[in-house]
């Protein structure tokens, strides 16, 4: 299998998971340290996904497959 049919696979794979998920969430550490005392704080942080990005490696993914296939 070529490498760029590999490649539209994958983008096909992930633009799903973008349209399916929206949003991912990564946890963010915060340390102070005041003298003696050390702090630390952890925050969720919440990234959105666009559909629109994930129409858009849907449809790489696609073209990527078809003209890999074309020329061979």
């Amino acid at each position: 299998m070529k490498p760029s049919a590999i490649f539209g696979i994958v983008l096909i794979i992930l633009g799903v998971l973008a349209l399916t998920y929206k949003t991912f969430t990564y946890k963010d550490k915060d340390k102070v340290d005041l003298g003696p005392i050390d702090i630390t704080a952890t925050h969720d942080k919440t990234v959105p996904i666009s559909p629109i990005l994930g129409g858009i490696a849907i449809v790489g993914g696609v073209v990527l497959l078809f003209t890999s296939r074309k020329s061979a």
